[in-house]
């Protein structure tokens, strides 16, 4: 069952759509990251959801209940929504147990829902501390604690890894992923983060322009994206222009296979991890392209290349020792199939 609906959604602030029909839909238990660049309307959606705004049109439903709609705007302390906001928004004179149970009432705290919650996020004995003795991680798994504590209908986190520094906040996450999951959740992720948004949620929702664009999991959406925006906004992309006859395509990359049956002209997409950089000449079936820049990021390096005909292209290698200098010519093949994409408005 779907904990979260939201149908039609419309919300406009003057002359700015900030929702212009946004459709989304939460399976009860899961966590949704929605994913989109500024100003697409993600953040306005959560603040719908959660009561702080009321939409123009559509609606909005938790489980079977309406809360928002033409007949209906159930108030935000009513809706058993918990938000977890980018800062934690701690209480500073209350220590850990007095902000995560803040709001519980005498059973809960007698039930030991305080420490069952702490515990979840990787927090047990530190009840006692204030929020000025923790470090910025250790604030946000409070926050996100505290949000858990009242067993929400929903939990909704907006951005709130943001202010963490990179190596801190895959390690928040993984555990704030963990946390949801243990206690049964159903969460709702608002982020900008491609690599957040794939790897902490069971679904990602992409919004673009007040829209949803698509929903699926994080592997349909990375490899079967629904039209050439979301193939550039989520991850990177090699897109080109192709000749697709049923389930191949002649593209600048040569002749390769297609996810699904296709015929025409269309745009297929090649992520740059399928490109296999090999010396000139070194198979027959390979295309002749040209090192515009090298760039080495540790774990992996990104090549830059232009191909004879001038198709740009990108490749990530893996644990490959070779170092590429501008103007070095290279073969370039694509292992593994395209994907035919549907057009799209950008």
């Amino acid at each position: 069952m779907n904990a979260l609906v939201v149908r039609a959604a419309h919300k406009a602030f003057g002359q700015v759509k900030a929702l212009d029909g946004a459709d989304l839909a939460v399976p009860g238990g899961t966590l949704t990251a929605v994913l989109g660049p500024s100003g697409c309307g993600k953040t306005t959606l959560l603040r719908c959801v959660a009561g702080f705004e009321r939409l123009d049109a559509g609606e909005i439903a938790l489980g079977d209940r309406p809360v928002s709609g033409p007949r209906a705007h159930v108030p935000a302390h009513r809706r058993g929504v918990a938000v977890v906001p980018q800062d934690g928004a701690l209480f500073p004179h209350l220590d850990v147990a007095g902000n995560v149970g803040y709001g519980l009432d005498a059973a809960a705290r007698r039930a030991g829902r305080i420490d069952e919650v702490l515990e979840l996020v990787g927090l047990a004995g530190y009840g006692s501390r204030l929020p000025h003795q923790l470090s910025g991680g250790q604030q946000q798994r409070v926050a996100v604690a505290r949000a858990l504590a009242p067993r929400p209908r929903l939990v909704l986190l907006d951005e709130p890894f943001s202010a963490l520094d990179a190596g801190l906040r895959a390690e928040v996450r993984a555990d704030v992923r963990a946390a949801l999951h243990a206690d049964g959740a159903t969460a709702v992720l608002v982020t900008h983060d491609q690599g957040e948004a794939l790897s902490m949620a069971d679904q990602v929702v992409v919004m673009h322009r007040g829209r949803v664009r698509q929903q699926g999991t994080p592997l349909q959406v990375y490899r079967t994206p629904a039209d050439p925006w979301v193939a550039a906004f989520v991850g990177d992309a090699v897109l080109l222009t192709a000749t697709a006859d049923g389930g191949g395509a002649r593209t600048p990359l040569g002749a390769l296979d297609l996810h699904q049956p296709c015929t025409g002209t269309t745009t297929v997409l090649v992520r740059p991890e399928q490109i296999r950089v090999l010396p000139p000449g070194d198979a027959a079936a390979a295309v002749p392209a040209t090192v515009r820049r090298h760039l080495f990021h540790g774990h992996d390096a990104v090549l830059d290349l232009t191909l004879d005909d001038g198709t740009p292209v990108t490749a990530r290698l893996l644990d490959d020792p070779r170092e590429f200098s501008p103007g070095t010519r290279v073969a370039l093949t694509v292992s593994g199939p395209a994907h035919a994409l549907p057009a799209g408005a950008e």
